[in-house]
Parts: C-alpha cells; sequence; structure tokens
C-alpha cells in the first residue's frame, strides 16, 4: 500500500520529506523486525524509546518512519501527536479492517477471560462456525500489539475463520492497541484488585476496562450484573447491555469436574469445575445470544467436552483425592478457587493450597492473598512464583504479613518453601481421601522465572509426577500446627 493511502485521513499527520508514492509493504513498532518497504512506528515505552531505534530501522529497510517529532532520516518521516493512536489506525487500515469481516467477540475482567473466550469457541463451533481464540494462551501478551493484532485477525479472516473470541486486557485499552478494532459484542466478566503496578488506581483500571465498551468498539454489552463494577459499567453504558447473574443458571448442582444447570429452559453440562465456571460460561452463552446464536445451540455449545489449559484443570494420577492447578493469581480469583476447592471435598476434608506471588508485579495485593489463604484454606504452603528480579524470600513474607494479620483464619497449619517442586510435594503429602489440593497462579505456564532465567517448570507435570512418584517428602519433614518451615536455600539463590 503507497503510505499516500494509508495516511490519508489520519489526525495531526504531517509528512517530513520523502514520496508520498513510496509503497508500505508491513507496519512495525520493533526494529529487530523491520524488512526492507516496512513503516516503522517509533513508540515510546517504558523502557526503550523507539525514536532512539529509528535510524536503525532505515538501515534495516524501513521505507518510512511513523514518529512524535521529526528526526533526520533519508526516508519520510510522518510526524504525529501520538505514534500509538496513529499506529493502530494505520494497522487496522494496511490489514483491510479484518475485524469487520469477523463475528469477533471482545472479553475483558481481572478473570474469567481465556476461559470465557473457550467456551465461546465452541458454541461458535456448535453453530457451524470456524472459530478461533486469541489471548493468553496464544501469544506472548494477553492481547498484542496494534500490528500484530491486526495481521493475526487478517490472517484468520484469509483463512476462512468466521468467528473470533478475544482477550482485551486492560493494558491494551489503556495504550490503544485495540483502537479502531470493531466487536460484535463485548463482554465484561468482572473487576477485582489487579495491575496496580500499571494503573495505580482501582478507578485508572476500571476506566480503561470500560473504554470497550462505547460506540467507537461496540454496539453490544454483555456485563456480569454481580460484580458491583459491572453494574457500574451497566448503568453508565453508552451501547445496548444485558446482564447477567449467576442466579440464571437455575437448578445448579457442582461436582469434582463441572456441573449441571438449566439456562433459559435448556439443560447445560459444563465440564469445567467450579461456580466461578458456571459465571464464565453465562458470560459465553449471554454473547452468543447477542451476536445471534439461538439459545439451544448455546446450550448444546456449553455441553461439549473442554478442557482449558490451567484453568480449574484437574491432576489425574489415581490419587485418592482431588488436585487442581489454576491460573488464579489475584486475591478475588484465588479466593474463588478456594471457594470452588470446597465443593470438592468429603464430609471431613480439608484443602491445601500452593501458591506465591509473582515478582515485579502489583505487590499491594500480596498480603491480601495471604489473608484470602488463611481464612479459606485448612492448610497453606508459600512458595516461588515468577519472582523474577525480586528476591523470593521477600515475596514470600510480603504474603505471610496477611496471612499472620488474618483475625478469622480457617488455616492453623502453614508451610514456607521458597522451592516449587518441594511445595507441591509437601501438599500433596499431606492430603488424603476427602481432601483437596489447589496449586494456584501459574496455571497454563511451563515456565517459572527467576532472576534473569526462565527454568522448565509445569504445574501440571509436576504435580503428576510427584503423584506417580510416591510423594517421598525426604527431607522437608511433618508440619506442626502454626509451625512454618523456612530452607536455608533460596530458590533465586
Amino acid at each position: 500500500m503507497r503510505l499516500g493511502v494509508l495516511l490519508a485521513g489520519l489526525p495531526g499527520a504531517e509528512r517530513e520529506g520523502g514520496d508520498a508514492e513510496v509503497e508500505i509493504s508491513s507496519v512495525e513498532f520493533d526494529s529487530r523486525s523491520v524488512a526492507p518497504g516496512a513503516l516503522f512506528c517509533a513508540i515510546r515505552g517504558e523502557r526503550t524509546d523507539g525514536h532512539d531505534h529509528a535510524v536503525a530501522a532505515v538501515e534495516a529497510g524501513a521505507a518510512a518512519v511513523l514518529a512524535e517529532r521529526p528526526l533526520p532520516l533519508d526516508v519520510p518521516v510522518v510526524v504525529v501527536p501520538d505514534t500509538r493512536l496513529a499506529m493502530a489506525a494505520v494497522a487496522v487500515r494496511f490489514y483491510g479492517d479484518p475485524a469487520r469481516a469477523l463475528t469477533l467477540v471482545g472479553i475483558t475482567g481481572t478473570n474469567g477471560k481465556t476461559t470465557t473466550t473457550f467456551l465461546l469457541r465452541a458454541v461458535f463451533e456448535a453453530a457451524g462456525l470456524r472459530a478461533d481464540v486469541l489471548g493468553t494462551l496464544s501469544g506472548t501478551r494477553t492481547t498484542p500489539e496494534a500490528p500484530e493484532l491486526q495481521a493475526r485477525l487478517a490472517a484468520l479472516r484469509d483463512d476462512g475463520v468466521q468467528a473470533v473470541a478475544m482477550e482485551v486486557s486492560s493494558h491494551a485499552l489503556d495504550l490503544h492497541r485495540v483502537d479502531g478494532t470493531w466487536f460484535a459484542a463485548a463482554v465484561f466478566t468482572n473487576l477485582s484488585r489487579d495491575h496496580l503496578d500499571y494503573h495505580k488506581t482501582m478507578e485508572a483500571y476500571f476506566e480503561a476496562k470500560a473504554r470497550l465498551f462505547g460506540p467507537a468498539f461496540t454496539d453490544r454489552a454483555v456485563v456480569n450484573l454481580d460484580s458491583p463494577y459491572g453494574r457500574l459499567l451497566s448503568d453508565s453504558a453508552k451501547v445496548r447491555t444485558v446482564g447477567f447473574r449467576l442466579d440464571d443458571a437455575e437448578d445448579l448442582v457442582l461436582g469434582p469436574s463441572g456441573s449441571r444447570f438449566t439456562w433459559r429452559g435448556h439443560s447445560v453440562t459444563l465440564s469445567l469445575g467450579g461456580r466461578f465456571n458456571v459465571a464464565n460460561a453465562l458470560a459465553a452463552a449471554e454473547a452468543a445470544v447477542a451476536v445471534g446464536i439461538d439459545p439451544a445451540v448455546v446450550a448444546h455449545g456449553l455441553s461439549q467436552p473442554l478442557v482449558v489449559p490451567g484453568r480449574f484443570e484437574l491432576v489425574q494420577a489415581g490419587q485418592a483425592f482431588p488436585v487442581v492447578v489454576d491460573y488464579a493469581h489475584t486475591p478475588d480469583g484465588l479466593e474463588q478457587l478456594l471457594a470452588a476447592a470446597r465443593d470438592l471435598l468429603g464430609p471431613d476434608g480439608q484443602v491445601a493450597v500452593v501458591f506465591g506471588c509473582g515478582g515485579e508485579r502489583d505487590a499491594t495485593k500480596r498480603p491480601t492473598m495471604g489473608e484470602v489463604a488463611a481464612r479459606l484454606a485448612d492448610r497453606v504452603v508459600l512458595t516461588a512464583d515468577n519472582s523474577r528480579g525480586e528476591q523470593t524470600g521477600a515475596i514470600i513474607d510480603a504474603v505471610r504479613q496477611g496471612f499472620d494479620r488474618a483475625t478469622d483464619r480457617r488455616a492453623h497449619d502453614l508451610v514456607v518453601e521458597p522451592d516449587r517442586r518441594v511445595a507441591i510435594r509437601v501438599a500433596l503429602a499431606s492430603a488424603g481421601p476427602g481432601d483437596a489440593v489447589v496449586i494456584a497462579g501459574k496455571g497454563h505456564e511451563s515456565t517459572q522465572i527467576i532472576g534473569d532465567v526462565s527454568l522448565p517448570f509445569d504445574d501440571r507435570v509436576v504435580a503428576h509426577e510427584e503423584l506417580a512418584g510416591g510423594l517421598d517428602t525426604g527431607s522437608v519433614g511433618s508440619v506442626g500446627p502454626g509451625e512454618a518451615i523456612r530452607p536455608s536455600r533460596e530458590a533465586d539463590g
């Protein structure tokens, strides 16, 4: 596409030198990805400024540069007020506005986005549509930068895909990654404490999510009215809005590996455990109806066998108690997960939970997660998550503050074990018939990041190995009520 055509009507754009007839072969924001003919978009990030890499991009073959200030280059430089805004508009135009050719449903919220996309894809397929998902499990970011997003949507369109369920993160909305993208419907699952290292306040976090529910993105919204923020969003939405509540699932029966309920007069057998997954199913159901799928077809789609990697995923190795691996990494997510685990217990059963908190992420939630675990679990094993550049011990200490200050705690047993494999082993060894073990925080992830090293580690694989290996706890020893084991070694050295 010619540069002049690509930029036509772009607000505030001023071309500095060069030829508007130059052909553009791709839209890039990473100078390392530039190939001959690319339009390089110089965006300012938290750690680097793309303007500093413009020369390298031109040397790699960039035919033009989109920037927020004039640059002394031998190619056309298009100066715009905000590169991110302009990049989104340019990417949509370059790839032919692929969202308009798809039934694209955007799902946002703190928890439940991934599962809701998988459920919605199952419903789309039950309706005879070729469908796919975009989100946490399909890329390095939940929602990719605008050029990558539009390229992937265009590839799906060109491959004959008709419907897409897509996770939309608060970062993506705040950073304009989805600007110019049209959604057949937008879904709000819930909102709870997370990402405050970026957004700073819950109000700013909510405002970022709320952007998706305006006429620039969609004309149909589906909102969880059990969430206070969902009710606020429903009251303020400027588009047609449908609300749902967990009570919409009538005659609900929960089991260890799924649930049964009636929705709109149709029987649903959901193959995902946990009360919160019923809410996710209702979100997918109402979104499907909003885009024109018959409720009977929706119920059939929700009833298909489904495993969402790392989302209330059961680990089976012949043991006498359920073991659940889940991505829950927020206070609300952990609370819902532990509440769901209690539905799996026998008459005198107990819940053991293994979890930690990620380093270099919202530190304010750590004590709250400790308090949640103390209140809802019977046995707690604190361990490393992805510590990244922080000391594992310091992260654990912050979580333990919440455990220690919990006034209504159920848990009396606390183990501090930074080695995540050993922590899982201890929790499994403590369980018997009628109990349940929950391993929270990493879910589908297949690595653990300690310092600047990414190590192979999958909670599901490790749990299966430990169960199959007979649960030899070695030198870890037993733990009495209120006693904490603190090994001399740290997982991150």
